[in-house]
């Protein structure tokens, strides 16, 4: 299993958290789980597909398409060799891009014809027969280039859910509201038309994900849960159980289907 990322330039620097591929050639069925996250990225099969399990049955994942920023986790699979490029959004990419409020996206997992038409399925094209990562990097930096110029950003909004992510979810919700000079009611408002989830749970999933983005050595479970912000050990374990399917100790502990691409 090969997972790098890439810086984007500096011109989508404010809207992409960065590229990534992830490559593999399984030795039988390789099962993948994607968990909760307060992003969206857009997302490229160039080589293989993969199958969505539901209940006890799958359906054919999109070719290409927009992982919405979600609350809850999916399972995948695939028992062939795959090549997935993939661009890590800031969730007020999302309604520059669709031209609709982030939110529409939420949980969701729209193939790009269905996002933008005809010039999706003309991305779409382009990078399935794009030769290398490079290649792709620069098709689809074109065309972000292109939407992120025709709507006029509202750093207020964006600063705010910039924040949540980069102080991993512990940031004081009333204070963000200060901030932007609004009302608690309309600042909720604005931060759910611009990041797809009220602030509230954006900060736990964003919490969730600091958990796991960064294992560093740790004591106990306890630990953890306070130094990502959790109150007490049994807050943090229901929040993983929420948004992974996962007890704590068997995610970080235990091999699994949601960590094996991670390389730890």
């Amino acid at each position: 299993m090969h997972y790098r990322t890439i810086p984007p330039s500096p011109a989508l620097a404010g809207f992409v958290r960065f590229f990534w591929v992830l490559e593999g050639a399984p030795d039988g069925i390789y099962h993948h789980r994607t968990l909760a996250d307060g992003c969206a990225e857009m997302v490229f099969h160039y080589q293989g597909r993969f199958d969505e399990w539901y209940g006890a049955g799958t359906e054919k994942s999109f070719t290409s398409g927009i992982h919405g920023q979600s609350s809850r986790f999916r399972r995948f699979s695939v028992g062939e060799a795959f090549g997935i490029f993939g661009v890590y959004l800031y969730p007020y990419a999302v309604p520059l891009l669709i031209r609709q409020p982030a939110s529409d996206l939420t949980n969701e997992m729209p193939d790009l014809g269905s996002v933008f038409g005809r010039e999706g399925r003309a991305l779409e094209e382009r990078m399935m027969l794009a030769v290398d990562t490079d290649q792709r990097i620069a098709i689809v930096s074109s065309f972000l280039e292109k939407r992120f110029r025709e709507k006029a950003p509202q750093p207020g909004v964006f600063s705010c859910i910039r924040s949540v992510i980069e102080t991993r979810g512990m940031t004081r919700i009333e204070l963000l509201a200060d901030a932007c000079s609004l009302s608690q009611r309309q600042f909720s408002r604005k931060f759910h038309e611009y990041a797809g989830f009220s602030p509230k749970l954006f900060s736990r999933i964003i919490r969730f994900q600091s958990a796991i983005a960064h294992p560093e050595t740790f004591e106990s479970l306890t630990e953890l849960a306070y130094r990502c912000g959790y109150y007490d050990q049994s807050h943090f374990i229901h929040d993983f159980r929420e948004f992974s399917g996962f007890h704590p100790g068997h995610f970080f502990f235990r091999e699994n289907e949601a960590t094996g691409w991670m390389g730890w």
